[in-house]
Formats: C-alpha cells, structure tokens, sequence
C-alpha cells in the first residue's frame, strides 16, 4: 500500500509539472504574438519581402534573404552609380548613341545611332521607361563597355556591403549570375535615396526630352503607378521578365520616416506594397531622443579665468521612428578649451544615431564668456617687444 500511494504521489508531481510547462509555453507563445502584433498579420503573396526604414531597420521580412533574379530593379545600381560618376566629372554630359544600345532587347525609348543625347536624359529614360537601350548607352558611355560597367556595379555592392548580390549588366535581362535579394535591395535603395538627383527622379511622374536635330520631344512616363496612387510615395523601381516574375522596389515618406519596400516574384505587387507600407506607418510613432533645453556639459577651460564653462543647446531632437526603434546619443566634445571662450561659441555637437547611421544632429554652445589670463611679461619678453617696435618703425620710416 505504502508502494502504491508513492507511486500516486509521483505520478502527481509528473503530471503537476506537465501541467506549468504548457502554461509557460502557452504564455510565451502569447507574449511573441503580442511582440509581433499586428505584423502577423501582414502576408504578402511575393516569393521573398522586406520592409525597412531609412535607417537599415528591417521592420518586416520574408525569405528576405534567398537569393533571387531581380529583373529591372536592377537600374537603382545603374543609375547610382552612374551619378557618382557624373558628380566626379568622369564621364560626358552629352553622349553619341553607340550601336550595340540600339535595338536592345524589352523596354526601349528607340534610341538611334549616333544620335547625341544628354546623359541625363538617358537617366530618365531609365527610371521612367525601364528603357534597357538607355541601359547599354549608359554603360557604354560611362565604362567603354558594358563588362566593365558590370564591374563598376559589383565594386558598389561591396562598397555597401551587399554580400548576396552580383551584377552581370546594367539594364537585368537575365543572366545566371545576376542576382540580389530582397533585403540587399532594400539597403541598396536606402544609400540611392541619399543621392538627391536619384531621389529627383524616381519621384518624376513625367519627363520630356527634345529630341535631337528636330522640333518633337521624347516623353518618358513613369512605370510605377504607386507614384500617383499612394500618397507619400516617393519612387522607386519596377521590373518584370517572365524567369524572374514581377519585382517591385516602392519608397514612401510621411511625417518625415521613410519606409522602403522589396517585393521579388510577386503575383500582386501593388497590393503588397500598399499593405507593407500601411502597415510600417502604422506602427511608427514620435518619439522625443533629447528634450529641448535638456542637454548641459562642462567643459574645462585651460588659460581662462574660469576653470570650466558651461556648454547647452536649446533645441530638442524628435523623430518619428518604428515602434521598438533605440535611437542614440553620441556627445562630441574637446577635452578641454584654450583661453578665451565667446557665449555662442560653437563648443560640439551631440549626434543621435539609429541603427549606426547619424538621423540628426544637435549644437552645444558656451553658454557664458570666459576671458583668458593675462600674464606679466617677463623682462625678455618686454626687450624682445622694445627691439620688435624699433624694427617696425624702421620699416615704416624706410618705406
């Protein structure tokens, strides 16, 4: 009998501790879901997503990380990096239209050979029309080839640390080693949106060109119709093929957050991105990183009269930021200060980062003057100043 109630006694520990092991599991399953919010949600019908801010948060993923042909998103590399290049005078404004861009295969403007056309234009032509001529003119006239252009483009993707991309051309006709994923897109775009000619003209309903030697004009409309449909929307990119499906790069800016989204091989592309972009400004919120008035620092003064000064700012930092976003507060200020200090004086800078890039930047000023010491001469000094005097008035008298 003894055996038998043991027996019972274990069996009903066994089962007491069954029964807080799926209470825990069930509240940590809860509090996940609740973490996740009202991004579980969120389903796109795309192959691979991804949703990040202008900052580098990826605020919504899926397979973000498989990679995957990218069609003509491709020509966000193109353009930058053929802006960069303009911008250090590398290359002509006006370009002659070589042979091997005319007749290009898919999207075209109908570029002629020998035709001379502005660069620019060309970029336009790009962005807008998705023109894969423009494509190879641009490469050609930037690179001497479009091989060497691919290489500029590769050179790019390590310079911003897109480990999962390789450029085989400009334009994303396919090729097998041509391939991105979604979440390097989305870093890819968020570097091209700090370039302000980019930024100028992915955002470009409209653009018309005269066409040279006549009187008529090229009109490039843009492809992507999130431009007049979804307010806010500041670009960037579509681009089809039948191997990649449809792949759509969308950005758009509300109470100054930007969100960027990535969508490859997409059935329902401007679904996705109205839902991904509703939902990433629903979750983003003010958030005050530094109160105004808030920030004081004491700086010592070396050669003054005081032995430190007081630095402040008047002004606050207030960001609109995702939910769960930790922005920080870099406070750059000398060591210390030599001799006399102004109130106003620009002292140093406090910088608020998120997600390791700078978001804003807030001055510190002395707030009060300091003079610096006045220390007595010493006699060499007082005979060096007598001869230095003597010296001056000699030249004054000689001239």
């Amino acid at each position: 009998m003894a055996k038998g109630e043991e027996f019972v006694r274990f069996f009903l520990k066994i089962c007491s501790c069954c029964l807080v092991f799926v209470v825990l599991l069930g509240g940590s399953v809860c509090t996940f879901a609740a973490e996740r919010g009202s991004e579980s949600l969120l389903s796109v019908s795309a192959r691979s997503a991804v949703l990040m801010d202008q900052y580098g948060q990826v605020l919504y993923a899926k397979n973000a990380e498989e990679r995957l042909p990218m069609a003509s998103t491709t020509k966000i590399m193109t353009a930058l990096v053929t802006l960069e290049a303009m911008e250090s005078g590398d290359v002509p404004e006006t370009v002659k239209i070589p042979a091997e861009a005319v007749g290009v295969e898919g999207s075209s403007v109908y570029l002629v050979k020998g035709e001379e056309m502005r660069l620019t234009t060309l970029l336009y032509a790009l962005m807008l029309e998705s023109a894969n001529d423009a494509a190879t003119a641009i490469a050609i006239a930037v690179d001497g080839s479009v091989e060497r252009f691919a290489d500029r483009m590769n050179r790019k993707t390590a310079e911003l640390g897109l480990d999962s991309t390789h450029f085989e051309n400009p334009h994303g006709l396919d090729a097998e080693e041509h391939y991105t994923t979604a979440r390097d897109l989305a870093t890819l775009t968020v570097a091209a949106l700090e370039n302000e000619t980019f930024a100028e003209i992915v955002s470009t309903v409209r653009y018309s060109a005269p066409v040279e030697g006549g009187n008529s004009v090229r009109l490039f409309v843009n492809h992507n119709r999130l431009l007049r449909e979804y307010k806010g929307c500041v670009g960037v990119k579509t681009g089809y093929t039948k191997r990649c499906g449809r792949c759509l790069v969308s950005a758009a800016r509300r109470d100054g957050t930007l969100l960027v989204a990535v969508t490859l091989n997409d059935p329902n592309d401007w679904r996705d991105h109205r839902a991904m972009l509703d939902w990433g400004f629903s979750v983003c919120a003010s958030v005050t990183v530094i109160e105004a008035g808030s920030m004081r620092y004491t700086v010592p003064v070396v050669g003054g009269v005081c032995e430190t000064v007081v630095c402040t700012s008047s002004d606050g930092v207030t960001l609109t930021l995702p939910q769960g976003s930790k922005p920080e507060v870099r406070v750059e200020l000398p060591h210390f200060l030599w001799g006399e200090v102004r109130a106003g004086d620009r002292v140093g800078q406090a910088v608020v980062a998120v997600n390791g890039r700078e978001a804003a930047v807030v001055s510190l000023y002395a707030e009060s003057d300091v003079s610096a010491v006045v220390y007595e001469k010493s006699i060499w000094q007082k005979i060096c100043d007598f001869f230095a005097a003597i010296g001056r008035w000699l030249a004054g008298w000689f001239d």
